[in-house]
């Protein structure tokens, strides 16, 4: 994975702590080529992984970046599932025949028969399946190497002990779409265990992580307790705490802590994209240094002592 993630929670109004921005966001971002060209600002700047939720807009995104194939050479997508208020709204929108062929994969008829017969035997594993294939649709063609179940989701099944659904969610996408799961949580203490249990080897886990614990469920000494085994990729996300950490202050305190693999963040315009791009790059050129050093003067104190 690739150190910096660039999310999409500005592009949907999504803000923690101002309504008023919120709606300035949703006016800023009516248009998909507004989204695009923050997409493309943060490409050039070096951020190469967009991780979004699917919303429909996203769509037509993705139909942008498969139209112009030269401009998004290596570039991947990290979808994150499930968004259900685009199935309510295409119903309203379509009716229901037209938002099944709008969302269904494949033959309508086959996808029906499936998802009936599913239903009638209570094969909850099953309609899994065909939501994630459902969410799929609009990444055909694009690079997904990990794909997300919502935390919404994540912590319910870890509420309800529910375990298996995530464990048959990370089958279903490596033998389907050749991926890694990952998983988007508030709980990363017992989503972590929970993960190592059935056996999910170096799970990728996307989490808060700031130093004022916000959204971290069991507070900063048991997230940064995961971190020290050394077992799972961790994706740190609101390390700005919902904007009440500056951002040199946020990405200094996620870039000190060990077993952090990548850091997600959005921002909406060219400055502050370029701002927290060139902190996480700086401090990450500072932490190789220090291992360059370390492993020098290891080296030449071995030599010595022969």
């Amino acid at each position: 994975m690739d150190r910096i993630l660039f999310g999409d929670n500005q592009f949907f109004g999504v803000n923690h702590i101002s309504d008023e921005k919120s709606r300035a966001q949703l006016i800023k971002f009516k248009t998909d080529q507004a989204i695009i060209n923050v997409l493309d600002i943060a490409k050039d700047a070096g951020v190469n992984t967009f991780m979004c939720t699917t919303y429909a807009r996203i769509g037509n995104i993705c139909k942008h970046i498969k139209a112009n194939p030269a401009n998004y050479l290596g570039y991947k997508i990290y979808p994150c599932m499930p968004y259900a208020h685009k199935y309510a709204n295409a119903v309203t929108e379509l009716g229901m025949m037209g938002a099944l062929k709008s969302y269904m994969p494949g033959n309508i008829f086959t996808t029906a028969l499936k998802g009936g017969m599913a239903f009638l035997s209570k094969d909850y594993q099953k309609m899994m399946e065909l939501m994630i294939d459902a969410e799929m649709k609009m990444f055909d063609g694009i690079d997904t190497p990990v794909i997300f179940l919502q935390n919404v989701v994540t912590d319910l099944l870890l509420g309800l002990r529910a375990y298996p659904m995530l464990y048959a969610f990370n089958a279903y996408v490596k033998k389907k779409y050749n991926a890694e799961a990952g998983f988007i949580t508030m709980n990363l203490p017992l989503l972590h265990k929970v993960l190592l249990d059935g056996g999910i080897e170096n799970p990728i886990i996307c989490t808060s992580f700031n130093k004022e614990g916000f959204r971290m469920s069991g507070g900063t000494k048991a997230y940064e307790a995961v971190l020290d085994q050394n077992n799972a990729r961790i994706i740190a996300m609101q390390i700005f705490g919902g904007g009440f950490i500056a951002p040199k202050e946020a990405v200094e305190y996620v870039n000190g802590l060990p077993g952090i693999s990548s850091i997600l963040f959005g921002a909406s315009s060219a400055a502050n994209i370029k701002q927290t791009v060139g902190i996480g790059l700086f401090y990450q050129l500072i932490v190789s240094l220090i291992f360059i050093f370390i492993f020098i003067f290891i080296f030449i104190f071995k030599k010595s002592v022969v």
